[in-house]
């Protein structure tokens, strides 16, 4: 009777975890129904500009609610890494919409507004809150279950000791002690296990960007420092390209968004199957722009290697008819080789990569400019 009355409340505290999840849950409603849907009747003219400025202001104070609420309720330490993320793209996706408010508080309607963003960004918060969703649901359900089996179990062994303590309760006691310390033992180190999944779970979504699969920008200010010293300490080369893909602005407006999304995940693909080893880097630095960092790589395999990254880009024959320098998609590579010291300014490393690409692009494209000086302008072009 007590293990049964002892399921019961354990029960309600498994249903009482799940509240979190029908807070975040409201939070995409509204962004879908409170917002979203607002700004499309606007912008057919369903609506006037006065209602649609009281809804976004409206539905973006509720979302502010309610994740004051969510974040309220207990947090695991393990979590707090990925919350600071999510609470970070909410307020640059209200902030997106608070634009759209000032605008029509103007008298302005929404007929013009690029839908195609309006989209993206619904679709971009929707999927980073669901992840949290699914989380706060997966730990539950994982307390439950582990609590189930611990459950039958201890009723088995409940049985067995009181059949055992007829025959002597030194004999019980013991099997007792020894049976709790393996349990104990067991929780420790599955409780260890899941608490390391989810905090290389949680860092693989942080510094992961969520459209190449290649690391953010986030994860190229962590590692860049770090390599930078590895390279000093050894003495060794260090390499930084900065990539970017020719004329995108007109191959979105050309092509779409979607496509667009699809040349910048060819291009990715083509950064990782042409750099392999452990110790080269990719990123995406963001929009159109690129970054590879390469230890342990001369100024000639440098070379080599950004000639193949040009070659391999423009081989894919993604079509680009507004492209003035080829028929298909094309990339221009700024990079700098050098052999770091102490004197090796980590800024300027970056700077120069910058003018190098600058160079690529001022000098025709679809090409790479490379320097082994980080204090001159000393160049070759190919």
């Amino acid at each position: 009777m007590h293990l049964n009355s002892m399921k019961k409340n354990l029960d309600k505290l498994y249903f009482g975890s799940l509240v979190p999840v029908t807070e975040l849950n409201e939070i995409i409603q509204i962004y879908h129904n409170g917002l979203a849907s607002n700004i499309y009747k606007a912008s057919r003219l369903e609506i006037s500009p006065s209602q649609t400025s009281l809804e976004i202001r409206h539905s973006v104070e509720e979302i502010r609610k309610k994740w004051k609420s969510y974040e309220s309720h207990f947090k695991r330490d393990d979590e707090l890494e990925y919350l600071g993320y999510v609470a970070l793209e909410i307020k640059y996706t209200n902030e997106y919409f608070m634009k759209l408010y000032k605008f029509t508080k103007k008298g302005k309607d929404l007929r013009r507004i690029k839908l195609n963003i309006l989209e993206k960004k619904v679709s971009f918060i929707h999927k980073t809150i669901q992840k949290l969703i699914n989380y706060e649901v997966d730990v539950a359900h994982y307390e439950r279950k582990k609590f189930l089996t611990q459950y039958e179990k201890t009723k088995k062994q409940l049985g067995t000791a009181l059949f055992l303590i007829i025959l002597t309760i030194l004999l019980i006691s013991m099997y007792v002690f020894r049976s709790i310390q393996k349990d104990h033992t067991r929780l420790e180190i599955a409780t260890t296990k899941i608490k390391k999944m989810q905090i290389k779970s949680l860092r693989s979504v942080s510094y992961m960007d969520s459209l190449t699969s290649l690391h953010n920008r986030r994860y190229f200010n962590l590692v860049y420092e770090r390599e930078i010293k590895r390279a000093r300490r050894k003495n060794s080369y260090i390499t930084f390209m900065m990539l970017d893909v020719d004329f995108f602005k007109q191959y979105n407006d050309t092509y779409g968004h979607i496509e667009g999304d699809y040349a910048l995940q060819s291009v990715a693909k083509v950064l990782q199957s042409t750099l392999q080893r452990p110790s080269d880097y990719v990123f995406r630095l963001g929009g159109e722009e690129f970054g590879v960092l390469l230890t342990d790589t001369d100024e000639s395999n440098s070379a080599k290697l950004a000639r193949d990254i040009c070659d391999a880009v423009r081989d894919k024959k993604l079509k680009h008819e507004k492209s003035s320098v080829n028929e298909f998609v094309t990339i221009s590579i700024g990079l700098v080789c050098c052999i770091a010291d102490d004197a090796l300014d980590e800024q300027v490393l970056i700077s120069r990569a910058d003018e190098m690409l600058y160079e690529a692009k001022r000098t025709g494209r679809d090409r790479y400019i490379i320097t082994s000086n980080v204090s001159s302008a000393k160049v070759k072009v190919a």
